[in-house]
C-alpha cells in the first residue's frame, strides 16, 4: 500500500481522528458531507489495511511519573536487537533509530525505581551500546493529546471548528472539579481503550461490567483531567510524508519559550518539548521529503531569533510508536 491508495476523504478522516479520535462516525460524516456507512467503511479500511489504530493513553506526568528520552548510540550490528528488547518494555515509547543506524531514541515515562531498573541495570551492562544518554522533558509544546495532522490535513477552517471538541484543562493527576485519578476499579476501562480507543459503550461494558451511564461520565472525567488521552497512530508515509527527523536545537534561555511555541505551531512538527541536556529543545517533524526538510531548516529554524545550534537526526527505522509495535 502506499499514497497514492488514498484519496482526499480518507487523508479528511484521518484529520478528523486526530482532531477527535472518539467522534461518532455520524459527525464526522455530516461535517465531510458523505453517509455514515461511507465514514465507517473508510475507517475499516484504514484500520486493516494501512494500519491506522486509535488508542485510549495515560498521561503518565500527570500521575506524577518523569519522561525522558534515551540516546543510545550503539554498534550497528546489535541496534536492532537492542531496539527490540526496548520495545517489549511497558514503560517505553517512540523507539527510532536514527543517524546511520547507530542511535536509538527511547522515549520511557517511568518513576524513581524504574530509571534505576533502565538506567543502571541491564543497559550499562550491555557491551553493544557505547554511549548511554538521558534527558528529562521540562515542559511540553506540542505532542501526545494534539495530534500532528490535525495541523496540516485537508479539513477547511470551519470543518476543523465543527470536529474540534473544547479543551480539557487539569492540574497534573487533578481535574477541575478534584482528583479524577485512576483507581485500580479504572484498570479495565483503561485496558480496553488501550487496545481500541474507539472501543463502543457495548464494547466497554463487556470489558468492565459498568453500565453505559457510568461508563460515559467516568471516562468524561479521565479525559478532562487530562490523564486519558487518545492517540491516532498512522504511517506518515501514507500520506505523502517521507522524511522523518529529530531536532535537537539549542536555544538562548530568554528564547527558549517564543522558539516552542513557534515550533509547535509549525505544521511540520508532531512533537516540541523543552529538556534537559547540551540543547534544551528537542521537536520531530515530518517532510515529503529531503528537499523539504532542507527547506523547514533553513527558512523557518533559520529565521527564529534565539537558536544557536540545531542537529538533525534523520529516522531510518521505527520499532514502536506508543505501545503499538513494529510487525518485525
Amino acid at each position: 500500500m502506499d499514497s497514492h491508495d488514498l484519496d482526499q476523504l480518507d487523508h479528511q478522516l484521518v484529520q478528523a481522528l486526530q482532531l477527535d479520535a472518539r467522534a461518532p462516525f455520524s459527525r464526522i460524516a455530516a461535517v465531510l458531507d458523505v453517509s455514515d456507512q461511507t465514514v465507517a467503511r473508510r475507517y475499516r479500511r484504514l484500520h486493516a489495511d494501512f494500519g491506522l489504530r486509535v488508542l485510549g493513553l495515560t498521561d503518565g506526568v500527570r500521575l506524577g511519573r518523569t519522561r525522558w528520552m534515551l540516546r543510545l548510540r550503539c554498534t550497528p550490528d546489535a541496534s536492532v536487537a537492542i531496539a527490540r528488547a526496548l520495545a517489549r518494555r511497558p514503560d517505553t515509547a517512540w523507539i527510532q533509530l536514527t543517524s546511520g543506524g547507530t542511535e536509538l531514541l527511547c522515549v520511557a515515562d517511568t518513576d524513581r525505581d524504574g530509571y534505576d531498573a533502565l538506567l543502571f541495570g541491564k543497559l550499562p551492562r550491555t557491551p553493544s551500546i557505547v554511549e548511554v544518554g538521558a534527558l528529562s522533558f521540562l515542559h511540553l509544546f506540542y505532542g501526545d493529546a494534539q495530534g500532528w495532522y490535525a495541523k496540516s490535513g485537508p479539513l477547511t477552517r470551519a470543518q476543523v471548528a465543527a470536529l474540534r471538541p473544547p479543551p480539557h484543562q487539569g492540574a497534573p493527576g487533578t481535574g477541575p472539579d478534584g482528583g479524577h485519578e485512576p483507581d485500580p476499579a479504572d484498570a479495565p476501562l483503561l485496558a480496553a481503550l488501550a487496545g481500541d480507543g474507539r472501543a463502543s459503550y457495548p464494547e466497554l461494558h463487556q470489558a468492565t461490567g459498568r453500565s453505559e451511564s457510568a461508563l460515559k461520565r467516568r471516562l468524561e472525567q479521565l479525559v478532562r483531567s487530562g490523564v486519558l488521552y487518545f492517540d491516532v497512530q498512522f504511517d506518515a508515509a501514507l500520506l505523502g510524508y517521507h522524511v522523518q527527523a529529530v531536532l535537537w536545537l539549542t536555544v538562548a534561555p530568554s528564547a527558549l519559550a517564543t522558539v516552542g511555541e513557534a515550533l509547535a505551531g509549525h505544521p511540520e512538527t508532531a512533537f516540541v518539548a523543552a529538556t534537559t541536556g547540551t540543547s534544551n529543545l528537542v521537536a520531530t517533524v515530518l517532510c515529503h521529503d529531503h528537499a523539504g526538510l532542507y527547506a523547514y531548516l533553513s527558512e523557518k529554524i533559520g529565521a527564529l531569533d534565539g537558536v544557536r545550534h540545531v542537529e538533525t537526526a534523520p529516522v531510518v527505522r521505527k520499532f514502536k510508536q506508543m505501545t503499538y509495535e513494529e510487525r518485525i
